[in-house]
């Protein structure tokens, strides 16, 4: 329900219909950007030495950059037309973006998180039906299912392993009735590697291997879904996905629940290659590293289903997530849940006729990873198998409209460790 565009230019084209025809079709063209300034303070955390890789530096797991930084970590364009209605594209680009480089800090500096095109009216999660709707989008676009009005800057355990970043494809919508809707897609793909739970992404692969050349620890961290590279897209085993909704609401939009069923299917690829890694994702990552064993994978099928609750009421917003999955036979949970309240504060202050901190949201967030196989004896990434828990508390204050701080502390425990992190946020967006 959070607005993600700020409209800061527009032009218009008026077009006469048809002879005697009063309507005027009018396109409309918006552009924006968000910066991010962050402190950052991380536990130095290290597992291992887990094996010595055929007379190599023993491998270690490691805080990807332990201890206290300031960094700018984004930089975002966004880029938009409506032409009518029922017709509109956007497109957002990273022009810096630390935390999102994926899967290696040598990722691509500059990237495309979503270039779509969008033909009739989108059904979102949260709002009230106001008439049938259906749509089709085409290009690189989030996730259904994922939540995107989070209110803390940082992910969940669930949010980080599934549905974080963006998919390449097709995708279409309808409305069944007033309660109902469906949507299915068709696209590419995300490819399964590994991550760190918490805001870096590491260099795994380079690190373990040669870990006297790292400039960034690998991380401890779970099998996610990485980025889907536009350059890349080849479609050769892609992922299907289908989701049945049901809302009911007050009508205004102010009083919402929301709940949505989905489920994804595909066949995982022999190895992908990512950037500044020199372990494949996909089955290539399911069979190990060097003298590691492999996890007791079988076949090649991904398969998953979830559901999703949104409910709305004023100021309060409650967000739940549950996903269960099979990669190649080796089958893992999670379920995470976001509360948070939005609390209009007096005025007190004031600048260029705006409220100085008109508001402050309290946040917590609980999210849980179950994995049901166990990894090898003999493995560099023993993580991979392990249960994780993490708890986000936060508060965010808006200081201007497009101005917000937010500081947050994450407890995140593993199997054998504690990965706690705290994070404090500067975000600015036109």
């Amino acid at each position: 329900m959070a607005a993600c565009w700020m409209s800061t230019a527009t032009a218009q084209d008026s077009v006469v219909s048809g002879p005697g025809d009063n309507e005027v079709a009018e396109a409309v063209f918006d552009w924006g950007f968000e910066a991010k300034a962050h402190f950052r303070s991380s536990d130095d955390v290290t597992v291992g030495p887990l094996l010595d890789a055929g007379g190599m530096t023993p491998v270690l797991l490691e805080t990807v950059e332990p201890g206290e930084h300031f960094e700018i970590s984004t930089l975002t364009l966004f880029a938009g037309a409506s032409w009518s209605p029922r017709l509109e594209g956007r497109v957002k680009v990273d022009v810096i973006d630390l935390y999102e480089r994926n899967p290696t800090s040598t990722d691509d500096e500059v990237d495309i998180d979503e270039a779509w095109l969008r033909f009739g009216r989108a059904i979102e999660p949260g709002e009230p039906y106001d008439g049938r709707r259906f749509y089709a989008k085409v290009g690189k676009f989030a996730h259904f299912e994922r939540q995107e009005d989070r209110q803390l800057e940082s992910y969940g355990l669930v949010s980080t392993t599934f549905n974080r970043l963006e998919d390449v494809g097709v995708e279409v919508g309808a409305d069944l009735s007033p309660s109902f809707y469906v949507k299915a897609s068709w696209t590419e793909g995300n490819p399964v590697f590994f991550r760190d739970v918490n805001a870096l992404a590491g260099d795994t692969g380079a690190t373990l291997l040669d870990p006297d050349n790292a400039e960034l620890g690998s991380g401890l961290g779970v099998l996610y879904d990485a980025d889907v590279g536009v350059d890349e897209v080849d479609f050769d085993e892609p992922e299907l996905g289908l989701a049945l909704g049901w809302r009911r609401g007050d009508g205004t939009g102010e009083r919402q629940l929301d709940v949505l069923l989905w489920a994804y299917r595909r066949d995982l690829a022999d190895s992908v290659e990512f950037e500044g890694s020199n372990l494949g994702g996909d089955l290539a990552l399911l069979r190990g590293l060097g003298p590691g064993q492999p996890l007791p994978f079988r076949g090649r099928e991904k398969r998953e289903w979830g559901a999703n609750l949104w409910f709305y009421d004023g100021p309060f917003t409650l967000f739940a997530q549950y996903v269960d999955q099979e990669l190649a036979e080796l089958p893992r949970r999670g379920f995470e849940t976001e509360l948070s309240w939005r609390f209009e504060l007096p005025l007190v202050w004031g600048t260029g006729r705006q409220q100085l901190f008109p508001s402050l949201t309290p946040v917590v967030r609980y999210s849980r990873l179950l994995v049901d196989f166990e990894h090898p004896p003999v493995t560099p990434l023993p993580s991979r198998a392990w249960d994780w828990y993490k708890v986000d508390l936060g508060l965010r204050l808006e200081v201007l409209g497009g101005l917000d701080v937010t500081a947050e502390y994450a407890f995140n425990h593993g199997y054998l460790t504690d990965i706690n992190e705290f994070l404090t946020t500067i975000r600015w967006r036109r």
